[in-house]
């Protein structure tokens, strides 16, 4: 076990990445962002995302004191939006419950929203030296083809094991080093598609790269086909303005500005009226798109309305935009590839 850290720390000393942003700090606020970023996420995107985060948030209190609606603005086209609503409001628990310094344990950051064990321990780890395994999906890719585990990672046997080995193979010194040289291993060498072995430190003791059976592990995840649903979305230009209305908290796209949807059965001119607030001139249809979620494959068929907005109340829900405006705004990343369409 021991030759398994010990080839991963002089690796990553040698040939690891040392020069990202949130590796030049011990900032808890910092590696915490960037831990919540790097969630389902390469570096490569998450980089221009935490820089620009950064400028807009560059404390806890500040991002503590802002509404979650300017939140998830810089946080718009990097997806997974609960990750940004947990972030602000764990924000606003460590500044309240903790007097704004984040506690300094795994247990206790992991009871924190959004934080599970793997980056609390990661924070720990990074930030006040605990000695704690981390298990993303890099880890857990190494870990299955360096020790031939199988059994797709997600299940709760499996990923149990995990746990295990992960915990066993903690070396007793250098441990920082040790557990970005597994990440960085995961995200450089032993990739999912096209592992280098030949560059792996780890290819002398890998029963994987052993046996022919790198491209087998980490054992799939079982194959479900995923059902499809349809939305027709309203995309109301008056002039300069496009009509956006803002999601519900919880659920697709929470919190995010997104497109009118027209129910289905409605009838078209009538419901812009009555619900909108405005008068349908035109109307032509827009080419549709397949978006996929974790668990479904949304069919958008757009329509674009040219359209008279009427005088009436101001509905909390609803906003005219124009094309400045909507650079800026928290839109989902299918809402902006719609609106990038019309000059």
């Amino acid at each position: 076990m021991s030759d398994f850290s010990d080839r991963l720390i002089r690796w990553q000393q040698r040939h690891g990445r040392h020069g990202l942003p949130w590796q030049k700090t011990r900032d808890p606020y910092r590696v915490w962002l960037s831990e919540i970023m790097l969630q389902q996420t390469q570096v490569a995107t998450v980089i221009p995302y935490y820089d620009r985060f950064l400028v807009r948030f560059p404390t806890l209190a500040d991002l503590a004191a802002a509404p979650v609606e300017a939140v998830m603005e810089p946080w718009s086209g990097l997806g997974y939006y609960a990750r940004a609503r947990n972030l602000h409001a764990c924000a606003r628990e460590v500044m309240t419950a903790h007097g704004g310094e984040f506690p300094r344990t795994p247990e206790a950051l992991a009871a924190l929203p959004g934080i599970g064990r793997s980056t609390a321990n990661a924070i720990a780890t990074f930030c006040f030296g605990a000695h704690a395994p981390i298990l993303d999906g890099n880890v857990k890719r190494v870990l299955c083809r360096c020790f031939g585990i199988e059994g797709f990672p997600g299940t709760t046997a499996t990923e149990s094991r995990l746990w295990r080995d992960a915990e066993s193979l903690l070396p007793a010194n250098k441990v920082s080093a040790y557990i970005q040289g597994q990440m960085d291993l995961g995200a450089t060498i032993c990739t999912r598609g096209k592992p280098r072995c030949e560059a792996c430190p780890l290819r002398e003791i890998c029963v994987a790269h052993r046996e022919g059976r790198v491209a087998e592990l980490p054992t799939p995840r079982p194959k479900k086909a995923l059902p499809e649903r349809e939305a027709t979305l309203l995309v109301l230009r008056d002039k300069e303005r496009f009509l956006l209305e803002r999601r519900p908290p919880a659920g697709i796209w929470g919190g995010l500005l997104s497109l009118p949807e027209l129910p289905a059965g409605a009838e078209l001119a009538s419901h812009i009226e009555r619900q909108l607030g405005a008068r349908l001139v035109a109307v032509t249809p827009a080419p549709s798109f397949v978006h996929t979620f974790s668990h479904f494959r949304l069919r958008i068929r757009p329509l674009l309305c040219e359209v008279q907005s009427q005088p009436r109340a101001a509905e909390s829900d609803h906003q005219w935009l124009t094309k400045t405006e909507l650079a800026r705004a928290a839109l989902p990343a299918p809402i902006r590839k719609i609106l990038s369409a019309f000059p």
